[in-house]
């Protein structure tokens, strides 16, 4: 008995080095690819003539590409046409307006509030046609910045669901897979970025229904990459911890918490890393440490404590004025 239990002791030690060791090597590659510049142009080229749909950010609405830079300088500069998708049509179309006289990529617009569940019809008919080789799914929406318990939350829970959850899955099941993923798959290429969060790698209380949401992108995006990889499609889900955006109130930056266009040229770098990036070196050092918290303390009252303490003062103190 005693040999076995030598033996299940030496096995164990080496998975757990193995582990370690995993780890460190994807650090290294984080560390490598943060200093690396953005992708080459002829990769976003090859993946087809339209990146889209995107979503250009509201007050309420945290998206990836939150300002006119990443659309002006990131997608259209590398030669793609794009599709950009939001609720007021006047943004977009001065948006539009200024990438196309700027980069000479032709911009299409589509108006819809992604809260609602009648607008996935419409989309499919302004997208056919089109050959769509990139597409971000960014859109999102946090019922309150500051920590809260559960019924404490706005009366918002239907449309966090439609926008967080069902905008996701809709975007690449009925009606749109026949128009962006099954194209993708035979032309065996294609790049879907979906946009989570950090609070999705685990449960967080105060934050619960943004969590839970936000978690299911995490997992479906990893499950779509699982059954579509074979086909030369890179399906990746980004992590991201702090980000000065509309969402977050425009929060003041530092070390973790980045602004929008140095959030988005970083984590283009980590496109090619695998089915889940937090997109940000900072934020891959965050991830790592709270990951060595055991999950009992996230769900402690001292945690909760310093959520609904601390942590409020420093969001109140550090939310932007404009």
């Amino acid at each position: 008995m005693g040999e076995y239990l030598e033996q299940f002791f030496i096995l164990l030690g080496l998975l757990v080095c193995l582990a370690g060791l995993a780890k460190c090597m994807r650090f290294c590659k984080c560390v490598l690819l943060s200093f690396r510049k953005l992708l080459p142009r002829s990769f976003l080229q090859s993946m087809g003539q339209w990146a889209g749909p995107e979503a250009i950010a509201r007050l309420d609405v945290h998206v990836f590409f939150t300002d006119r830079l990443l659309a002006r300088k990131l997608l259209a500069k590398c030669g793609r046409n794009m599709v950009l998708i939001s609720q007021t049509l006047e943004k977009l179309q001065v948006l539009a307006r200024e990438i196309e006289q700027t980069t000479g990529s032709r911009v299409r617009v589509i108006q819809a509030d992604f809260t609602k569940d009648d607008i996935y019809e419409s989309i499919k008919e302004e997208l056919k046609g089109l050959e769509v080789g990139i597409l971000v799914s960014n859109v999102g929406m946090l019922p309150n910045l500051l920590p809260s318990h559960f019924l404490s939350v706005p009366d918002e829970i239907q449309s966090l669901i439609q926008c967080n959850v069902t905008s996701v899955v809709k975007g690449h099941g009925a009606p749109m897979t026949q128009l962006i993923l099954k194209p993708m798959e035979s032309r065996l290429r294609g790049l879907i970025l979906n946009i989570s969060s950090g609070v999705a790698l685990c449960p967080w209380p105060l934050y619960t229904l943004y969590s839970a949401s936000k978690a299911f992108v995490c997992t479906f995006s990893k499950a779509l990459q699982a059954e579509y990889r074979a086909k030369g499609i890179i399906i990746q889900v980004l992590t991201p911890y702090a980000v000065s955006s509309p969402m977050t109130k425009y929060l003041n930056t530092n070390m973790v918490t980045k602004r929008a266009d140095e959030f988005v040229r970083e984590s283009l770098n980590y496109v090619t890393m695998g089915d889940e990036t937090c997109g940000c070196l900072a934020h891959e050092v965050l991830a790592s440490f709270l990951s060595l918290i055991p999950a009992w303390a996230f769900y402690s009252r001292t945690f909760q404590r310093f959520l609904l303490t601390r942590y409020m003062d420093y969001l109140r103190q550090n939310v932007s004025t404009r």
